[in-house]
């Protein structure tokens, strides 16, 4: 008992530095049961508790709870770990529980009335009492019904009682389906729960699944769009708005513009280059503005023009004689 004192002091001195809710200190309180314990319902609440134990032991929505030392402190196993609760956290049953259930009540539960919950105001204070108003007052014709016991826990005891919590948690999973109605409650399970799909049946499900270019293959993939290519057409754009998907950029006209121009210039010659004749097919003859073309003329044909202009010229120049 003076070695659980010291512990609690332990815990008392680091409580700022951890800020500690619900849950947030794991530690052993004393309590090792060499069998599961028995379980009474406490008549008009959703509370057991362990009359055969010289113990402040009870059962809460799928829960165990025990007050020692001043202290409360939760598990999910029947011997631990247990973990520390911060008075402001605990739920409101386990605080209406009537002082006769108490199987080692306190020296302070002295004079208390023992149908009726402990004076948890008047003993943690005005600041708790604030805090925590109206946990005892509630509808005693609404109370729900008690959670169901583990009793899968009762071939576990001795050497077979599971240490370690991830073991715990596994066979929870395993065996008992309720699920929890306190927050508080359910905040611990969501803190200790682990994968119920061990590491050897995820490889193989990924296995099954084949590598990313194979399930590629398979399956659509949401995150690249790669258009259908058709052979003598150009790639279609995917619908507009498509999440995940890429839109397609339409060409402006001055874009194409511009491309002419870029074009044209590229064809132009530099100032030190000449500009080349263009070459023309045989047949065709220049033609300047103003004028006829000429049409080419036969060899014959040149040598008959060429008499006849010299028989004129003679015959001009014997008249001017």
């Amino acid at each position: 008992m003076l070695k659980i004192r010291h512990v609690l002091l332990i815990v008392l001195l680091v409580m700022p530095l951890y800020s500690v809710a619900s849950t947030s200190i794991q530690m052993s309180i004393g309590i090792d049961l060499p069998v599961y314990p028995e379980l009474v319902v406490v008549p008009g609440y959703p509370v057991y508790y362990a009359p055969q134990e010289e113990a402040n032991f009870f059962f809460y929505d799928g829960m165990y709870w025990v007050y020692q030392d001043d202290y409360w402190y939760m598990s999910s196993w029947y011997n631990g770990p247990w973990w520390y609760m911060d008075p402001e956290d605990v739920p409101e049953f386990v605080l209406r529980i009537p002082v006769r259930y108490y199987r080692q009540p306190p020296a302070y539960f002295r004079g208390w009335q023992a149908d009726a919950p402990p004076h948890w105001g008047e003993h943690w204070g005005g600041g708790w009492e604030q805090h925590r108003s109206g946990w005892d007052r509630w509808n005693h014709g609404a109370v729900p019904a008690p959670a169901p016991l583990p009793v899968y826990q009762r071939q576990y005891s001795g050497d077979r009682y599971p240490r370690q919590v991830e073991q715990q948690q596994q066979l929870i999973n395993r065996n008992y389906h309720y699920q929890s109605r306190d927050p508080v409650v359910r905040q611990h399970y969501q803190k200790l729960a682990v994968p119920t799909a061990p590491a050897k049946q995820i490889k193989s499900q990924q296995k099954n699944q084949g590598t990313p270019a194979q399930r590629g293959a398979n399956q659509p993939d949401t995150q690249r769009f790669t258009p259908p290519q058709h052979e003598g057409s150009a790639a279609q754009s995917p619908p507009r708005g498509s999440k995940g998907m890429l839109k397609s950029t339409p060409v402006a006209p001055q874009q194409e513009r511009q491309k002419m121009l870029n074009q044209a210039q590229q064809s132009r010659p530099t100032p030190g280059q000449r500009m080349q004749p263009m070459t023309r097919p045989q047949g065709q003859e220049d033609k300047q503005p103003g004028k006829k073309a000429t049409r080419k003329q036969k060899p014959g044909q040149e040598q008959e023009q060429g008499q006849e202009q010299k028989q004129k010229r003679e015959q001009g120049r014997d008249r001017n004689e």
